[in-house]
């Protein structure tokens, strides 16, 4: 029976701690329970029994002990109990008669007291028949049985189990340093190693030759390789090289790279003015890319650690300190040099590159296939060339020699609409090809027309850069009839000429652009984009060599001797050397386990077993 009321000065939850013991103890699955309950009270109540089969419910393992067999009511006896025909057990129920309180204040033998109880079994008419397996002496010899023929079953399991434990306890104290170590006198070496055991593991994380490799995520040295290919190379895959630039901002770069004169020619320096700020797109997608690594190298020194090294917190983050130290000051440098590629870059435009040479005249002969697909034939014109102008004077040339030039009326389709000076100019008007040689009295004619307000095949329908066309009326230039009015030189226009000059941004959808324009801003971009991939794959090849180089390949090599640069020094071992207190106590009950596993496996092999004596 359990104590469940607390009597003197035992405790108030005595009957828990006594449960708690005693489970704690028959729970264990070497373990012989013995359930002694009275045969005076209902087997249903027994606690013993209740406990044992809570962790015996097959009743394997469980032996049952019936006591006070004499203080049974008259006419009523435990022989079924005793059978196993009530509460079946493997290794059965024993009846045993002990002394009564009586016979203890009698000081009546133990020897007398078992005769007793002997003449109790046999002279009893329920008990006689199974008087042989009752009583103290038989319960005795049984649990010698039972125990010896247990402990020869599991004695093997438990020397393999025994050993199985003084192995791991040996390689768990092993994790915290070798013993030769230890002492004033090998703190120096004690700390050599450990940098060396750090640097290694760093660079063993870099190479791919860790031991402890993961395999359900990227680490290490594979990072930064995804990092290069994946990461870097679609960030630089996404970049637009013309996506910026609007047809209007290509239109003014070829103007203003032009100055006064019309070009031939699509100019060269519009496309060097044009490319130029397209290749520093490639500048921040580069140095992010330097940023990345120098992460990735971080987290990987933060986690090269060892349970040895644990041992010792001050040297685990001085460690990791010198070692970030030193990536810092890699940085700055890779990042600079990673900028520099990107400024050659930019620095000269070499147009003479094979592949752009190529490319560049792939471009022109789709350009020139375009261009004639485009062409359609225009309706028959008439021309009628007269030696004088609308108005019957004489045309004179700029240098005032009085040579006259015939001017040109065009006239479109059947209807014979003539092209005066004062009537609007046509909706669309078709410039001839470059390639087309003008002869020079052709030029001077169109410059001649376009300046005084003569019509000209050559003659823009719109507007330039917002400067107002210039319409003649009669014989008189606008700027003599502007002079009238402002009572000024021809320099009065300069006074609205701002005004004229800044334009809105139009929508490329909405500009008006000439066919020669839209010949030359296409042929730009596509120039562009040729140029610019020759160039992000130069980018993509040597920002990853640059950050080996100047950012990996140097801290692998230079990280041990950075650590012994800045650690090894005796006055710093008793600070480096401070050793974490729940460590420390962890390493001695380990060492006192140890010493239970080995005086416990001696024991066990010194057990002989003798055949019981009846």
């Amino acid at each position: 029976m359990l104590t469940q009321i607390p009597v003197g000065d035992q405790p108030s939850d005595i009957e828990r701690q006594i449960r708690s013991l005693v489970t704690d103890y028959i729970s264990k699955p070497n373990c012989i329970i013995m359930a002694v309950s009275p045969a005076n009270v209902d087997l249903a109540n027994s606690d013993s029994l209740k406990l044992a089969r809570s962790v015996d419910p097959q009743g394997r393992r469980t032996i049952g002990v019936l006591t006070k067999l004499d203080l049974m009511d008259s006419g009523t006896n435990a022989l079924d109990i005793l059978t196993g025909r009530v509460y079946p057990l493997k290794l059965g129920f024993i009846g045993v008669v002990n002394r009564s309180q009586q016979d203890i204040n009698s000081n009546v033998p133990l020897a007398e007291a078992r005769r007793a109880e002997e003449e109790f079994f046999r002279s009893h008419l329920a008990y006689r028949t199974i008087a042989h397996r009752c009583g103290t002496k038989f319960l005795a010899k049984t649990l010698n049985q039972v125990l010896m023929s247990h402990i020869r079953d599991r004695l093997p399991d438990m020397k393999a189990r025994l050993n199985t434990l003084m192995g791991q306890a040996q390689q768990e104290l092993a994790s915290f340093g070798d013993v030769s170590f230890m002492g004033e006198q090998h703190r120096g070496t004690l700390i050599l190693k450990q940098m060396t055991q750090f640097a290694r593991d760093f660079v063993a994380s870099i190479d791919g030759t860790s031991y402890d490799i993961s395999t359900k995520e990227l680490c290490g040295g594979a990072r930064v390789y995804y990092i290069f290919q994946d990461v870097f190379g679609q960030a630089l895959n996404s970049i637009n090289p013309t996506s910026n630039l609007t047809v209007q901002d290509i239109r003014t770069a070829i103007r203003n790279s032009t100055g006064p004169r019309p070009s031939l020619f699509v100019p060269e320096a519009a496309f060097e003015l044009l490319i130029k700020p397209q290749i520093r797109l490639l500048v921040p997608p580069s140095l992010r890319c330097v940023e990345l690594v120098y992460e990735e190298l971080m987290k990987i020194c933060h986690n090269c650690t060892s349970t040895e090294l644990q041992r010792f917190p001050r040297l685990h983050a001085q460690l990791i300190e010198v070692v970030s130290d030193l990536l810092r000051e890699r940085l700055g440098p890779t990042s600079d040099y990673v900028q520099s590629l990107i400024d050659i870059q930019a620095a000269y435009i070499n147009t003479n590159h094979p592949a752009f040479v190529h490319e560049s005249a792939a471009i022109a002969m789709r350009m020139r296939d375009s261009q004639q697909r485009r062409t359609v034939p225009e309706p028959p014109r008439h021309e009628i060339s007269l030696d004088s102008d609308v108005s019957g004077a004489p045309s004179e040339d700029e240098g005032g020699e009085g040579e006259k030039h015939p001017r040109t009326l065009t006239i479109h389709g059947p209807g014979l609409k003539h092209d005066t000076p004062r009537s609007k100019p046509p909706a669309e008007v078709r410039e001839p090809p470059h390639s087309a040689p003008l002869g020079v009295n052709a030029q001077r004619d169109s410059f001649l027309n376009y300046f005084f307000g003569g019509p000209s095949i050559n003659e823009p329908t719109g507007s330039t850069m917002g400067l107002p066309r210039m319409q003649e009326s009669g014989r008189s230039n606008p700027m003599a009839s502007r002079m009238g009015l402002e009572g000024s030189s021809a320099a009065f226009d300069m006074k609205s000429l701002d005004q004229h000059l800044v334009t809105d941004s139009v929508p490329d959808d909405e500009l008006v652009l000439t066919e020669r324009e839209r010949m030359e801003t296409e042929l730009i971009r596509q120039l562009i984009t040729s140029y610019f991939n020759i160039v992000r794959q130069s980018i993509q090849d040597l920002v990853p060599k640059a950050v080996m180089h100047l950012l990996v390949n140097f801290s692998r090599e230079t990280v041990q001797n950075r650590l012994v640069i800045t650690l090894y020094k005796e006055e710093l071992f008793e600070q480096l050397l401070h050793e974490d207190e729940a460590l420390t106590r962890e390493r001695k009950r380990i060492q006192s386990l140890l010493a239970a596993y080995r005086e416990g496996f001696n024991v066990l092999s010194e057990i002989t077993f003798k055949p019981v004596s009846s």
